[in-house]
């Protein structure tokens, strides 16, 4: 079918989608209605962590649909508490909370957090968080995040959210007077264009958590399950938050998230939280299957084999095109452009025959890479290749 032959006038306009339907996918690859194929180094923006209809994913997809679907959140059900069990003993965590996307675990995380600041800290509710940070689309998550136009767009925007600069401990330490319960970051802040908070300003962080009695949150929906090497991003770090949030990868590229806390920290009574598909037995099995495949030592030891060799070679481009460098952990990285032309790239490759390419630019100054955390080196190579066509002609 072409794409005129689609009811597309139906949906509502949310983003500038170009004017193909995808119909099919396998591994590093999607295909659309017209059987063109992509090189696809987006993969959902890092949520599918296995590619595209991993067959581990679609075992345990099939399987559990025969069992039990939806027995409602009122219940318990056995991958719900199954992968409960497994993200605490991988973690550091004791209690685990699930939602279906990244932004409603960090809802999550904000409530949790101004209810242990009401229970345990004279009703402290601040929560402090960084300029070019993302932390979802809910009114809350917006106003957590600071991401620049967002404070006007849906006005007015919820309070108590105070933000700091990333890396700089002062700026946070500013921040904090009687009202504050917590501070919450992204290991690494994807939508600001790949930028790291340093192994020195996360221990900082945690210090300065611990001497005034605050809750640090790290936001891992996008750093999680392994994208940057380490399972969790702030093991890098030798820390031990006090809230993390994951999504994304988590569900390999099913409607899954979760909000993991200390003990200590989980104070939710009972009707205070929940969720329609909270603990979904369909979802949390595709869970459990997709994090015993991640969490194995040799899968990890591969995403940081590849991540070096990945690195290296975007470095080559770099050098070979008068480019900015690269950045980045693991297979989260970004190319420096040396001019705005992020999107012109990201549209010339997709165009590009008798293949296409995804890529994405977080900022028009450079290319965000999010491929499946088993791309291999000659897929990298073929990226690169068809990158490189692309910069020639654009030059």
């Amino acid at each position: 079918m072409h794409f005129s032959d689609y009811p597309i006038p139906a949906l509502m306009t949310i983003a500038k989608r170009p004017e193909l339907v995808f119909t099919r996918g396998q591994g590093a690859w999607l295909y659309d209605s017209e059987n063109k194929r992509y090189l696809d180094f987006i993969q959902g923006w890092a949520v599918n962590c296995l590619g595209h209809c991993h067959a581990t994913m679609i075992n345990a997809l099939t399987t559990q649909a025969q069992r039990l679907i939806n027995p409602g959140p009122a219940f318990y059900n056995a991958p719900m508490a199954e992968l409960a069990s497994l993200l605490t003993r991988l973690s550091c965590f004791q209690k685990v909370f699930f939602a279906n996307s990244g932004a409603e675990a960090n809802e999550g995380a904000i409530k949790l957090a101004r209810k242990w600041g009401r229970k345990f800290k004279n009703g402290a509710h601040e929560i402090i968080t960084f300029n070019h940070s993302f932390h979802g689309r809910t009114l809350a998550t917006m106003s957590a995040s600071g991401k620049a136009g967002w404070d006007t767009m849906y006005a007015p925007q919820v309070a108590g959210f105070p933000k700091a600069e990333l890396n700089d401990i002062a700026s946070v330490e500013r921040c904090i007077h009687s009202k504050t319960v917590a501070v919450m970051l992204e290991p690494i802040q994807g939508e600001a264009g790949v930028l790291g908070a340093t192994r020195e300003f996360m221990q900082q962080l945690r210090a300065l958590t611990q001497k005034h009695n605050l809750l640090l949150i790290v936001d891992e929906v996008q750093t999680g399950c392994g994208r940057t090497g380490q399972l969790f991003a702030y093991q890098w770090s030798e820390i031990e938050p006090d809230i993390m949030t994951l999504g994304k990868g988590i569900g390999g590229g099913v409607p899954l998230a979760a909000l993991l806390a200390r003990d200590e920290v989980a104070c939710f009574e009972a009707g205070e939280q929940g969720g329609t598909y909270n603990g979904n037995p369909l979802m949390c099995a595709v869970g459990v299957a997709v994090l015993e495949h991640i969490s194995k030592a040799e899968f990890l030891a591969s995403v940081r084999e590849r991540a070096t060799y990945f690195s290296h070679v975007l470095l080559k481009v770099s050098n070979d095109y008068g480019l900015a460098g690269e950045r980045g952990a693991g297979l989260l990285r970004a190319l420096l452009l040396s001019k705005e032309i992020g999107h012109e790239i990201v549209e010339t490759a997709r165009e590009l025959n008798p293949e296409g390419l995804l890529l994405n630019a977080a900022r028009p100054n450079l290319l965000r890479f999010m491929p499946a955390l088993n791309v291999s080196e000659d897929e990298i190579d073929l990226m690169l290749a068809m990158l490189r066509k692309v910069l020639d002609k654009l030059a």
